[in-house]
């Protein structure tokens, strides 16, 4: 009987490292939401693909929640790279231990930048940013660079208090939310990235004659991809080849990426303008749950 105890044991024993090393085995990567998550799912299959290839090991793809989810999943160690805004990636290196290995270079641009833009919509009778004072305002999350952060920082520099100035305020979750509440009138106005301004403009989803921009930031370093710094370095160098030599081709099938043409390397400094941005809000970044307040 103990015998028989002691070779089950050991079977499940071996069915349980077993399911470990499978998982091991698996890139999990996570994407803050920007659109519809099935829809978002959809459009990185190639990209999918593609990392499973060249990595020679199956890639697992999710649409978190909202940002702070993001972030969580990577300390948790459920997902173990990620597409992360500016502000959630200072976020999430100092509470996730993420590290940023690459951006995208913009075709239109050559430049591996973007910009927060103040949309208003045309029937609201807002002409400059002093105009916004009474109206209602969109933000899209309160971890978003382009939809919280930099919008914050140009509202204050014009003297707006963006928590006392508008009629109301809110966050709409993603940048795609914001562009429609102004479409439809729910809203007077809102922020969100340049980037998705002109996907939505260029996929009929929104008239730029509806939607106008009435103010844009100073350039802003683009959103990078990182990985979970607990991850081989063996393998996070991978990851950052594959990106690297990613052809035009695979990048303009993924429909949300703004138009990147290619990738570079990118560093943990390069986003230090993000976190003197957010000391002078007086914004934490010590914890996930600081993208929420």
């Amino acid at each position: 009987m103990k015998k028989e105890i002691l070779v089950i044991c050991l079977i499940l024993l071996i069915a349980l490292v077993g399911c470990q090393k499978e998982e091991e085995n698996v890139l999990k990567m996570g994407l803050i939401p920007a659109d519809d998550a099935d829809e978002m799912l959809r459009n990185y299959e190639p990209i999918q693909e593609y990392l499973s290839q060249k990595l020679d090991m199956p890639v697992e793809i999710q649409v978190t929640s909202d940002y702070t989810a993001a972030i969580e999943a990577m300390r948790a160690e459920h997902i173990d790279m990620a597409w992360f805004g500016p502000f959630s990636y200072v976020i999430a290196a100092n509470v996730a231990d993420a590290e940023a290995i690459v951006n995208g270079v913009k075709a239109s641009t050559g430049s591996a930048t973007y910009k927060s833009v103040i949309i208003v919509n045309a029937e609201s009778g807002i002409k400059t940013l002093e105009d916004l004072k009474g109206k209602s305002f969109a933000f899209v999350d309160p971890a978003s660079t382009s939809g919280n952060l930099i919008p914050r920082k140009m509202l204050i520099e014009n003297g707006i208090d963006p928590d006392k100035d508008f009629s109301t305020s809110f966050f709409a979750g993603t940048h795609n939310a914001v562009q429609y509440a102004i479409a439809n009138g729910k809203v007077d106005a809102g922020a969100a990235g340049d980037n998705v301004h002109q996907r939505m403009i260029e996929a009929g989803e929104i008239d730029p004659e509806i939607n106008i921009i009435i103010h844009e930031s100073e350039p802003i370093p683009g959103s990078p991809i990182v990985v979970r710094g607990s991850l081989p370095a063996e393998l996070k160098t991978r990851i950052q080849t594959a990106l690297l030599e990613m052809d035009e081709q695979t990048i303009h099938k993924v429909d949300g990426w703004g138009g990147i043409t290619s990738y570079q390397k990118v560093s943990d400094s390069d986003y230090d303008v993000i976190r003197e941005t957010a000391r002078l809000l007086d914004m934490d970044v010590s914890s996930a749950e600081a993208a929420n307040k």
